[in-house]
């Protein structure tokens, strides 16, 4: 599970091989949620001011989050994505 991107103690992963629909996984201080390529929820909490910024970092970054599901998808190596600043 390679570790996309990292911001404000937020680590952003990506696993390979998972399952529709396109997602993310976002994890800070023991929490872990999965989110959407739009930044919502899917399963799991996260802190309200942390899910807001990955959600404003998914919008930033859906088309590079969704080369590298691509990639995953075919077990190729995932590229890093700029953090949110």
């Amino acid at each position: 599970m390679p570790t996309i991107s990292m911001f404000f103690g937020i680590l952003i992963r990506m696993y390979y091989d998972e399952h529709n629909p396109p997602h993310f996984h976002a994890s800070y201080q023991g929490n872990q949620a999965t989110f959407d390529m739009e930044g919502n929820i899917l399963e799991g909490a996260f802190p309200d001011r942390q899910k807001k910024l990955v959600s404003a970092w998914a919008v930033l970054h859906k088309d590079e989050l969704l080369a590298n599901w691509e990639l995953a998808r075919e077990d190729q190596a995932l590229f890093r994505i700029d953090p949110l600043r």
